[in-house]
């Protein structure tokens, strides 16, 4: 009980992501970090997610992981997934008697792919004046706010997956000195889609998410294209940071593909690389116990991971 009582918890992480409801949780009993809670569900794949079904399997799944009894408290921090949202890297509009998003808005109004009308935009300051740019659809944000409502859990924060992904670097492989201002392309593999980004620790500088994932990965003409992809974000990267080199590669994909895969990538994209499985880099006791199967996970947890970091 003594222990409890000095146990500091942080709200739950939860990644709704494309295939996989993930969620964790952390806490602090004073000597540091470790992991005390987790789980997962996978979406059925006869269920279209964004769809009233869909949000009803959301809403029970994520009651199902959390019924284990490790989770403390009901506050969480989510993120919507890369796929319902845009991301675009700018430099920072000039701004006149304008407010800074609303200049940020006049510059991508034309880029969206949905009624700009209707859009929340959020903007992450980086470095020399350029701004990573994340808009979605206000009803998307509504919706996910009614699962964790009708979920009885309390949104914190909502937060967004490239700093996510940023934090869980910065936390688990980013704990050198020389990492503090190294610049590292961190790639998150999903089932259809690899999210991108470039971060100093944990400062994004860039993000991208490229719609090739897991599921395509089979095909070494999908790896080719995975590799231009991602050579396009090196030399747009470039051309934002021209005094800025990027000096490795980290996989925070964990199992998602095979290292044969992350070894070809590396290879053709010519630089150093690392693996960043979470799992096995977090301080934990048994992680079966705390509800995770290490040997079942195949998939990424980073955004899961970085959401839930203080």
């Amino acid at each position: 009980m003594f222990w409890f009582n000095k146990l500091r918890t942080y709200p739950i992480g939860i990644d709704m992501g494309e295939d996989t409801l993930k969620m964790v949780q952390f806490a602090n009993n004073g000597k540091g970090i470790s992991l005390i809670a987790g789980g997962n569900e996978n979406r059925p794949v006869d269920i279209v997610p964004g769809s009233s079904t869909w949000q009803r399997w959301a809403i029970e799944a994520i009651k199902k992981v959390t019924s284990n009894g490790r989770f403390i408290g009901k506050n969480v921090t989510a993120a919507i997934p890369a796929n319902e949202m845009f991301v675009d890297n700018i430099k920072m509009p000039k701004v006149g008697d304008e407010k800074p998003e609303e200049a940020i808005f006049s510059k991508i109004k034309q880029k969206l792919t949905f009624d700009f009308t209707l859009a929340m935009i959020k903007y992450i300051p980086t470095e020399e004046d350029n701004i990573i740019v994340i808009a979605t659809e206000r009803e998307k944000i509504d919706r996910h706010l009614a699962i964790y409502e009708r979920a009885n859990l309390q949104i914190e924060s909502i937060g967004v997956w490239p700093v996510a992904m940023a934090n869980s670097y910065a936390r688990f492989f980013g704990r050198r000195k020389i990492d503090l201002q190294a610049v590292v392309m961190l790639i998150d593999i999903k089932s259809n889609s690899t999210n991108v980004v470039i971060s100093r620790h944990k400062n994004p500088l860039f993000a991208r998410s490229i719609p090739v994932g897991a599921k395509q990965l089979g095909i070494n003409e999908m790896i080719s294209r995975l590799v231009m992809e991602l050579v396009a974000c090196k030399k747009h990267f470039s051309q934002m940071y021209r005094n800025t080199v990027i000096e490795r590669l980290i996989f925070l994909s964990g199992r998602v593909v095979e290292k044969e895969t992350y070894t070809a990538l590396a290879k053709q994209l010519e630089m150093p690389a690392q693996m960043g499985d979470c799992l096995t880099a977090v301080e934990a006791g048994n992680i079966y116990e705390l509800g995770i199967d290490r040997r079942a996970s195949q998939f990424s947890w980073a955004i899961a991971f970085g959401l839930a970091l203080p």
